[in-house]
């Protein structure tokens, strides 16, 4: 097992040395060696009221939901340098060896590195016992099983930090944009108010892909809870983690300088033995003062017909 880990980490490393997808050319194209997060810089910006100014374009890494590197980092593992990587969840040293090549790797090279790296990080959902075997299958088969797959939302916490955040006195706007290839999601977003109402019972709420959010402020965290879901989304884009109707989710979002850094709770006591709380993801403001999100193309799926093995995106 520790010489595969050598292997599975020494092509992250590699494969990271790619130029980072870049939405709709907003910037500079920016090449990444780690995936560790930024160390964050700059003040943090406050509004009217004292409370951090979460408002901004969040991806100046240039990465994006399906990223590898930033799948590497939700999955838990961090490439600290060529020499160096850790388990995020529980410290854990991981075995690294220098690159001995400059030259990236192919297609189907990448897809099994990023496929087999994203799994060796150990922070994961604990299913009831009854469970597990549709988890496996689910994982097993998520060319085909993915709910994600043509053109659906990816959902809550799935989608992790939005791409946009609006902030406003009493309400947030998100803004999630679409993905293309097999795992194709269409373009999301959120309204969520922050003006101390509650919610709504939830036998009063038709379940949907983003729920019904409500945001307040826990020092310098906002907090958003969200409840009313449908069971047509998973937790992320590995693993097989699906959930219930009766999903309850927790999102924290902390701005430090230009970082802000995302963890999302999810307590499903129909399918899970215990609450779960996401790796840490951390997004970077982008570094253009005048930075615009462009709009997403139109979701169209044309990859799922001509799937002719199980190894995974």
């Amino acid at each position: 097992m520790r010489s595969y880990l050598y292997c599975f980490v020494a092509a992250a490393a590699l494969f990271c040395q790619l130029p980072a997808a870049v939405l709709a050319q907003e910037f500079s194209t920016i090449k990444r060696t780690i995936n560790a997060p930024p160390k964050p810089s700059g003040t943090t910006p406050r509004t009217a009221d004292g409370h951090p100014d979460l408002t901004g374009v969040w991806n100046g890494l240039g990465d994006n939901l399906l990223g590898v590197p930033n799948q590497i980092a939700n999955d838990g593992v961090s490439i600290d340098s060529e020499n160096s990587s850790h388990d995020i969840f529980s410290g854990t040293q991981i075995a690294t060896f220098p690159r001995n090549a400059t030259r990236g790797l192919n297609n189907e090279q990448a897809e099994r590195a990023a496929s087999l790296l994203r799994r060796v990080g150990s922070n994961r959902p604990v299913y009831k016992p009854q469970y597990w075997k549709m988890v496996k299958e689910f994982d097993q088969n998520a060319n085909e099983e993915d709910p994600s797959n043509n053109c659906m939302p990816a959902g809550i916490p799935r989608a992790g930090i939005p791409s946009y955040i609006g902030q406003y006195p009493n309400y947030f706007i998100f803004i999630y944009p679409g993905q293309g290839g097999l795992i194709a999601t269409q373009t999301m977003y959120r309204m969520i108010p922050a003006d101390g109402r509650k919610h709504t019972p939830l036998e009063d709420l038709d379940g949907t892909y983003t729920g019904e959010g409500i945001a307040h402020w826990e020092g310098d965290t906002l907090v958003v809870d969200t409840y009313g879901f449908n069971s047509s989304t998973w937790f992320d884009q590995i693993g097989g983690y699906f959930h219930s109707e009766n999903m309850h989710v927790i999102e924290r979002f902390h701005r430090d300088g230009n970082t802000l850094t995302w963890t999302a709770t999810v307590e499903d006591p129909d399918v899970l033995l215990e609450p779960w709380t996401t790796t840490p993801r951390v997004a970077l403001l982008n570094p253009k003062p005048d930075a615009m999100l462009p709009e997403s193309l139109p979701c169209s799926e044309r990859d799922l017909t001509h799937t002719v093995t199980k190894e995974h995106h």
